[in-house]
């Protein structure tokens, strides 16, 4: 027999996300607008007076050893687009640990409500499948929602215990396939950062090499100062890397965490309740 379920609590506010579609494209577009305006005001002014700067000294003084500034190591658009791809991942990710964090709050309610000592005979799924419509429309697409619901209906059309746990881990396996393939584009971009910053290498190197007719004359520092720009490329390509791929794997931990802590949810507020006569 099924008993009288408890209502689930409801939040006063109900906050509705938009498509990843949707916040993919607005951050690409925020993100361009405020990093392209920070090069515009900040960095590429101070960025070419201390180039002009350093090569005034250089050229006064042979012996000089031009320092290594923010400005210099960044000024460049390969960096600048090498920003632009890493703030926009950092915004994708975030995103996505929002909606991780977001459905792992419904481990936390009491999405059907089964007392310590019922079973749960196929004949009351249908009856336990009820509480769920309980569950507000934009949380219904969640993956413990979902998982309960075609482990409920599994079990009412298979009277198979055996059966429903497997319908339940098939859910979650496919969820964390899902979740797993959202991240290509992350993937993406964390190989499209070193790219970018491999080609601004080869770019500088390139102008530097324009300049080489100078340094037979012993004006040495246009070619120097090339190379050093082109090395910049590549060394902010790696470290922006290093710390996306860091957040990356976090986001991988949290993802896959999720997937197998709804799974053991189900098993232990439904499936283990489960008998047939």
């Amino acid at each position: 027999m099924v008993t009288a379920a408890a209502p689930a609590p409801r939040s006063s506010r109900t906050v509705t996300y938009p498509s990843e579609f949707v916040v993919t494209l607005v951050a690409l577009i925020a993100t361009i607008v405020v990093v392209h305006a920070l090069y515009v005001s900040w960095i590429i002014p101070n960025g070419d007076e201390l180039v002009a700067t350093e090569q005034a000294r250089m050229k006064a003084d042979k012996d000089y050893v031009p320092e290594r500034s923010f400005y210099l190591t960044i000024n460049a658009p390969e960096q600048e687009i090498e920003i632009i791809h890493f703030i926009w991942a950092l915004l994708i990710l975030g995103y996505k640990a929002v909606l991780i964090r977001r459905e792992r709050k419904l481990l936390e309610r009491e999405l059907i409500h089964v007392p310590e000592g019922i079973k749960v005979l196929p004949e009351d799924a249908k009856d336990y499948s009820r509480q769920l419509e309980a569950v507000p429309a934009e949380e219904k697409g969640s993956l413990v929602v979902r998982a309960l619901q075609r482990t409920l209906d599994r079990f009412a059309s298979t009277r198979s215990i055996r059966d429903s746990a497997e319908t339940s881990k098939a859910v979650c396996d496919s969820e964390a396939d899902r979740l797993d393939s959202g991240l290509a584009m992350i993937r993406y971009i964390a190989w499209a950062i070193p790219a970018i910053g491999f080609i601004g290498t080869v770019r500088h190197i390139g102008d530097a090499l324009l300049q080489a007719h100078k340094a037979v004359t012993g004006d040495i520092s246009g070619v120097t100062s090339g190379l050093g720009i082109a090395f910049n490329a590549t060394f902010v390509a790696l470290l922006l890397t290093l710390i996306l791929m860091f957040f990356l794997h976090q986001l991988q931990q949290a993802q896959e965490q999720f997937v197998h802590d709804t799974d053991h949810w189900i098993d232990q507020h439904l499936i283990r309740h489960m008998q047939v006569r």
